[in-house]
């Protein structure tokens, strides 16, 4: 009766383990398609030549931290920004996102590592950067926005 009681307790302790686990999949998963859907909507916005769409992610306080090391604060100074270039150096531009990683630190607070390929026109000629961005995004009544973010660019390997 005991070993009984005992197979039966080990069974009901792992069908809730697995049910625990299966459960922080599915809002792992969830979690992560949010996130992903912010670094896309960026890049919409940005493609669209839409400040306020490649805004719409961040958190109102955020911070942005460009490629030359200008640091912005706030989402509407990032929106602001972005019409700004939007209608002059980037005015032509496409920007394509491939998200590299994205872990949790916790459960309200991830980090997303993304590569960004810019291709603009200057003077005429077609030029192309990479950069990658470091966003922390934190979830807040159940909704994912970028509080940080630092845009880095990337050298070109080998020659100097």
């Amino acid at each position: 009766m005991k070993l009984k009681i005992f197979v039966i307790t080990i069974i009901m302790l792992s069908a809730a383990i697995n049910l625990f686990a299966q459960e922080k999949i599915s809002r792992t998963s969830k979690d992560e398609a949010a996130i992903r859907a912010n670094v896309e909507q960026m890049e919409t916005g940005w493609n669209a030549h839409d400040g306020k769409a490649f805004a719409a992610p961040f958190a109102e306080d955020a911070d942005y931290v460009v490629v030359n090391g200008m640091h912005t604060k706030g989402k509407d100074a990032i929106e602001k920004g972005h019409i700004g270039i939007f209608t002059t150096i980037y005015k032509d531009s496409r920007n394509a996102a491939t998200i590299k990683s994205i872990r949790f630190l916790r459960k309200d607070i991830a980090v997303a590592h993304v590569e960004w390929n810019l291709e603009f026109r200057v003077g005429g000629e077609m030029k192309r950067g990479n950069a990658i961005s470091t966003m922390i995004m934190i979830k807040d009544n159940g909704k994912w926005s970028i509080a940080a973010f630092q845009n880095t660019p990337i050298q070109p390997q080998g020659g100097n």
